[in-house]
Parts: structure tokens; sequence; C-alpha cells
């Protein structure tokens, strides 16, 4: 079996992977230090526990998002004619599915205590001959947690878009769920500090609803991704991506072409499909396809592979005007 040509990037897109990759690594190296800090400093708090393990969890999509991207710039070979890019879809699902997780989990646990009239307190420890609020610390893995995720996030976001990788996309999400939840632990830090027993356990299950919606959206974006829907936009999963309808009306362009059909299909970071294509001329047939299909990858370089078939208009017709097609 011939496999298709190797993916290459355009320059901006492999600088922009390149950066991609840098930002995978920071965010790994940070998340297990402040996940550390956090663990260390957690006590009693139902809160930052809550954090600490949303701590643990992000770091699934910043690995995932390492490995699949790795995974998916393999070459093509007979075993794998259309390459590896489905192992991006994969990272993809992994990520949500870690975020779906423990999104249900952080809310049960902390439902159930704070149902429970489960009493939190902080107390302290002597410093020097002074007694100091254990809350202190605490707030100040908070603010580790917070500050430096809400800067890597919106690097990736604008990063996500150009190189068009959803599992970075979901990682830019995590980021934003980390520094949400370290405000919502120091709310609930607070809150116990003046005497509030419930507002621990009341930040915790807020923290837990915005993992668990999370994480139920981009489950659903990578299911329909894994089952070949139609190709959606990177950064909004209800938006379709305009790429079909523009290699349609080029197709439609041509006067030799009376009708076309494309269809479509995501693989990681680029798309596969075919073309069917009601003719009404037939010279030089195979030269004319040709300058077709390079027109069509000229459009968007995502598009890598496309093949384009002629058929009779009463073929397309009955194929293409069905009510579900």
């Amino acid at each position: 079996m011939i496999p298709v040509d190797p993916v290459e990037f355009p320059a901006a897109q492999e600088e922009a992977f390149r950066k991609a990759r840098q930002l995978g690594w920071l965010t790994v190296l940070y998340i297990a230090s402040a996940a550390g800090l956090t663990y260390l400093l957690m006590g009693a708090s139902q809160a930052m526990r809550a954090n600490w393990l949303e701590d643990t969890v992000s770091i699934v999509p910043a690995i995932a998002f390492l490995i699949a991207s790795r995974v998916a710039r393999r070459r093509p070979t007979p075993h794998f004619p259309y390459g590896m890019h489905g192992a991006v879809s994969i990272g993809y699902l992994t990520a949500a599915l870690a975020l779906l997780a423990m999104g249900g989990f952080l809310l049960i646990e902390s439902t159930v205590k704070l149902v429970a009239l489960e009493k939190t307190s902080i107390g302290g420890f002597d410093l020097f001959g002074h007694t100091v609020w254990a809350g202190w610390p605490m707030l100040a893995a908070l603010l580790y947690s917070s500050v430096p995720a809400f800067f890597l996030g919106r690097a990736k976001l604008k990063l996500a878009p150009k190189i068009h990788d959803k599992v970075l996309y979901a990682d830019a999400e995590m980021n934003r769920a980390d520094w949400m939840t370290a405000l919502a632990s120091a709310v609930g830090v607070i809150g116990v500090g003046l005497g509030y027993w419930w507002a621990d356990g009341a930040a915790a299950i807020i923290v837990s609803l915005d993992v668990l919606r999370d994480g139920m959206r981009n489950t659903r974006a990578a299911v329909t991704d894994l089952i070949s829907e139609m190709p959606k936009s990177t950064d909004d999963p209800d938006r379709m991506n305009p790429l079909p309808q523009q290699i349609k009306t080029l197709l439609e362009s041509e006067t030799w072409i009376e009708r076309a059909e494309v269809r479509l299909r995501e693989e990681g970071h680029v798309f596969f499909g075919e073309a069917f294509i009601a003719i009404g001329a037939t010279a030089d047939l195979p030269q004319r396809l040709v300058r077709l299909v390079d027109a069509a990858k000229a459009l968007n370089w995502r598009l890598h592979d496309l093949t384009i078939m002629p058929v009779d208009g009463e073929t397309l017709r009955r194929g293409m005007d069905r009510p579900d097609g």
C-alpha cells in the first residue's frame, strides 16, 4: 500500500509548534512543583485538597499533548499509510476523560462532606515564638498555583489555533481551570479563617463544577472527532470549519464542472478527504484534476490529501441529495 506524503508544517506553524512543545514541558515542571507545594500545605482544608487533586489531574493534558504531538509527526509507513495523525484525537480524549472523571469525583466528595456538616478548621504553627495562622502559607501556595497558570493558558490559547491542536487547546483550558480553582480555594481558606466553616466545602464544589463542565464539553468534542464528524473549529466545537465549502466553491467555479460535493475528515492537525464532481468535458481530464488538487491544497495548509473523483451527474444527485446527506 502506498503511504501518503509526510506532513510538513509551513514555517509559521512550525515555529508555533516548537513554542507549544516548550510550553508543554514548562507546564509539566510547573504543575508538578505547584501540586507538591499544595500537598505539603493543604492540611484538613477541603478546598486545598480539591485544588491539589485538580493540579494533579491538570498535568495530564500537557503530557498528552507532548506525547501525541510527537507521535503524530512520524512519517507514514506501509502499515500506517495515512500516518499517525489520529494520535492527536487519542490524546485529546485522554485529557478530556481525565477532566471528566476528576470533576465528578471532586463534586461527589465535596458535596457529601458538606451535607454531612463536617466542619473544617485551619490551625496555626509556631514560628520563632509566634503563632502563625496556617492559612497564610496556604494562600501563598494558591497564589503560586494561579498566576503562572494564567499566563501559560493565555500563551497556549494564542498558539492552539495556529497549529489547530485540540489537545493544546484543552491544556490551555485546564490552565484556566487551574487559576480559577486556586482563586475559589483561596476564598474557601479565607472563609474558614473568618469562621464560615461551610465556605471551604462550597468553594470545593465550585471548583468541581468548573472541572466537570470542561470535562463534559471536551469529551463530547473528542468522541465526535474519533467518529469522523464533519470538521469543526479548533476553539469552538459548535462552529463548522469553512474549508469544505471553500473547496466546493473552488471546484464549481470551473466551467467544465457541473456540480461538486466535498467530504472531509479531520486527522489530528490535518484533513483528508474526497471531492465528487459531475463533469461536462473530459479532454485532458488527468491534468485538470491534478491542477484542481493543487489549487484546493493552496486554500489551507491543513488540507493534506484530497482525492477528486469524477462521477455521473445522476449518481451525484442521488448520493448527495439524500435527507441525511
